[in-house]
């Protein structure tokens, strides 16, 4: 499997008039097939079936370099699964090399998600998105709260799950000056998130900082809290 050959796949499910929605919908300059996110679930699954964890990384990085809407969407979910053995560190460094180039969320959340289960695999990594968060990129500040949304997840944290968590709560009252619409909603959804499993600190923290919140995101992240 070639990245044409599967771009080829993709493009043979596509939809012309969906594609023209998906560009006027995602207002980014690049080229759309018009592809249902269930249609690239079902390649996607086939591909990696089929292929080794080596060829699977190629593969993403191939469809990643396309720069088509659907194509960067599969490159994602290829690197999706637990784990990658015998080393998922090529799977880790590409998914970094493509945070520069987030600029649409549909993509970045796909690829993120990938990011996600390497965070998880190798919790140290949490330590390489530090960073970000200062990032003058947007969609790399973002990428931080985003990758780092399974910390918000465990109903009984170890020490160094609390750990995590504070250090993104951190990053995230850094944000709270943001004027970015999606930077705002991402520190909104990671709260939100937290407020399932751990009301009190997510209280604590709007206590503290929520009149610095816009108030849609302060609403956001406070619409699962007990009343």
């Amino acid at each position: 499997m070639t990245p044409d050959s599967a771009i080829d796949v993709l493009r043979a499910i596509g939809d012309v008039g969906k594609a023209g929605e998906m560009a006027r919908y995602h207002k980014i300059e690049r080229h759309y097939l018009g592809v249902a996110t269930p249609a690239i679930d079902a390649a996607v699954k086939d591909w990696r079936a089929k292929l080794e964890p080596d060829a699977r990384i190629a593969l993403a990085d191939g469809l990643w370099q396309s720069n088509i809407h659907e194509a960067r969407v599969a490159a994602g979910k290829l690197l999706t699964q637990a784990r990658i053995r015998p080393d998922d560190q090529p799977a880790w460094d590409l998914i970094v090399s493509w945070v520069p180039d987030f600029d649409a969320w549909a993509i970045a959340d796909h690829a993120s998600i990938a990011g996600q289960k390497r965070l998880v695999w190798q919790p140290q990594r949490v330590q390489e998105l530090d960073g970000w968060a200062q990032s003058e990129h947007m969609w790399t500040r973002r990428a931080a709260l985003v990758m780092t949304l399974p910390w918000t997840k465990q109903n009984h944290p170890k020490p160094a799950e609390i750990a995590v968590r504070e250090q993104v709560l951190g990053w995230a009252e850094t944000y709270l000056d943001d004027p970015e619409w999606f930077i705002q909603k991402a520190v909104a959804w990671w709260l939100r998130d937290l407020s399932k499993h751990d009301p009190a600190r997510v209280q604590t923290f709007l206590d503290q900082h929520g009149t610095r919140m816009k108030p849609f995101a302060r609403k956001e992240a406070a619409r699962l809290l007990p009343d």
